[in-house]
């Protein structure tokens, strides 16, 4: 508000008025870039400077994939016990079912690493090497049984939307290293196997009551990247360049007059649209990586909107200052046919997250670049649908899932939490989606609970009012 007050309101509050008007001539040019969305600045030295989020829209199965219980094989078929589900709030997709039988994973198993996690090693190989340099977390949970509410809350901190989501708040508090790129940039890979897709929309990528300039900016994976990033046929660049000149200077006519701060936004807005003319070309070039970088990655990596390219892509972003990246993959909602959708899934995703990781740390990257893998939810260890021990499916489960972190000052080789034997419950060290968002914060250089912003006459904050903390034992 006071960078954005009036003149009039600036004279009449005559306090300090001398020294403010010898500060900002002193400041100059730098006044005037702090109030143009630079970023707050950290609040003490921070660990990471940007992120990387690779969501899996859907919810991945945690017992299929590093929550390893071998002895639900005993439990083969047999009956959820009421001891266990304490009378849990079902969704209506598996409510009306006679039966609860328990199914066990079918995929093989093994220890990963000198930290010795048991995960699925048949298929996610390549990320099984890496299992010391990732932070496991096993006791993620939430109170959303849907998606809608789960990944709103796994984004904003509040299952209701229209709140600003962490991407948002990151720009808000960071801004960009780049003034050519937006802070916030949002990727969404096409999986190989397209079953059961959920809706991904840009109420996930909102700045909510943050300023506008702090949404997420969404690249496609085909076509143009940003929706008129070229001109016109026929209109050169220097007719592009007047026809946004003019369009500035009525919005600046506008905000004189209203001082709406989304007016601001827009022209803030159109100049970064005409400087992303000239750096989106050359970002999303991809003639300039190496045979060895397509090797690391895989040749998926050469086909716009797979998972490999898009992730291929964060990298690039990140290395050109873009604060936060945030990746969805979607088809991660198994209520039937695990066994041919968790192989396509995996194998999506297995080799591009290894070579992440090691493409990072080549770079001297991976130590400041925090990266984060998980859904919205978990999986019930009771199937939806028929059972056999071939195939199988599961329902929602909010009460514990598996997600990881790596390199942002996370510790590598830290299994964090424990769940009970069938994987429904939590026994140690349970990380609630507050606790998980605080100490997101903390690794940015903010403390959650004075990192706010003034609206609606609340200091509003990512973890909201309710009980978060940080997580110590995850950091390095």
């Amino acid at each position: 508000m006071h960078q954005l007050a009036s003149r009039r309101q600036f004279f009449t509050q005559g306090r300090n008025l001398l020294g403010s008007a010898a500060l900002a001539s002193l400041l100059g040019e730098s006044l005037a870039e702090a109030a143009g969305g630079k970023g707050l600045g950290p609040q003490f030295t921070p660990r990471a400077k940007r992120v990387i989020y690779l969501h899996m829209v859907g919810g991945p199965s945690q017992m299929d994939l590093f929550d390893y219980k071998p002895v639900m094989q005993e439990w083969y078929d047999k009956e959820l016990p009421e001891s266990i589900r304490m009378g849990q709030r079902l969704t209506t997709m598996t409510s009306g079912q006679a039966r609860f039988p328990v199914a066990p994973s079918k995929f093989q198993f093994s220890q990963a690493g000198e930290c010795g996690l048991w995960m699925n090693t048949q298929l996610l190989p390549h990320l099984a090497k890496k299992a010391d340099e990732i932070c496991w977390i096993r006791t993620m949970h939430t109170e959303a049984i849907n998606h809608e509410p789960a990944i709103a809350a796994m984004q904003t901190g509040n299952q209701v939307t229209g709140r600003p989501c962490l991407g948002s708040w990151a720009s808000y508090g960071l801004g960009s290293d780049n003034e050519n790129l937006p802070a916030f940039v949002v990727l969404i890979a096409i999986p190989s196997n397209r079953e059961q897709e959920q809706a991904v929309s840009s109420r996930l990528w909102s700045a909510g009551y943050l300023p506008g300039e702090h949404a997420g900016v969404s690249f496609r994976s085909k076509g143009d990247p940003i929706l008129y990033i070229n001109n016109p046929p026929g209109v050169p660049d220097a007719i592009r360049k007047r026809s946004i000149d003019g369009l500035n200077q009525l919005n600046a006519l506008g905000y004189a007059s209203l001082r709406d701060p989304e007016t601001e936004t827009r022209i803030r807005q159109y100049e970064m649209a005409f400087r992303m003319q000239a750096s989106v070309p050359e970002l999303t070039d991809l003639s300039q990586e190496s045979q060895q970088t397509f090797e690391l990655y895989g040749e998926e990596a050469r086909k716009p909107g797979t998972f490999a390219n898009t992730v291929l892509m964060a990298r690039r972003l990140a290395e050109r200052g873009v604060r936060f990246i945030q990746v969805y993959h979607n088809n991660w909602d198994h209520h039937s046919n695990i066994a041919n959708r968790m192989p396509s899934q995996c194998k999506d995703v297995d080799q591009p997250c290894a070579a992440l990781l090691e493409d990072l740390k080549q770079r001297g990257m991976l130590d400041d670049t925090l990266i984060i893998w998980g859904g919205e939810f978990g999986r019930t260890i009771y199937t939806q649908g028929k059972l056999s021990r071939e195939n199988y499916g599961r329902d929602h489960h909010p009460r514990c899932f598996s997600m990881w972190l790596a390199g942002g000052g996370t510790r590598g080789g830290q299994i964090y939490g424990e769940t009970d034997d069938f994987s429904y419950n939590i026994v140690k060290d349970p990380v609630h989606i507050r606790d998980f968002h605080a100490t997101i914060l903390q690794l940015l250089g903010f403390d959650h609970e004075r990192f706010t912003y003034r609206f609606q006459g609340l200091d509003q904050r990512l973890t909201g009012v309710l009980p978060a903390r940080v997580i110590p034992e995850l950091l390095s």
